[in-house]
């Protein structure tokens, strides 16, 4: 099995949050699959999506990148 690196917080933001995967893909428009993607760290959104994202969780972008 491959080893991603954490480079988002997506996931634990979403938990701590008590917001799903499904809220917010659909917050953003977006397919759950990409969704997904991102909380397990396969892929990482654009920097104007994680924007997005971070307004969509009323939060600052840096708290969603691992530093």
């Amino acid at each position: 099995m491959p080893v991603f690196n954490s480079y988002n917080r997506i996931k634990i933001v979403l938990a701590e949050k008590n917001k799903s995967n499904k809220w917010l893909a659909k917050k953003l428009d977006m397919s759950e699959t990409t969704v997904s993607n991102w909380c397990t760290n396969h892929r990482q959104p654009s920097l104007p999506t994680l924007f997005k994202i971070a307004k969509a969780l009323n939060m600052n972008p840096r708290n969603l990148i691992n530093s």
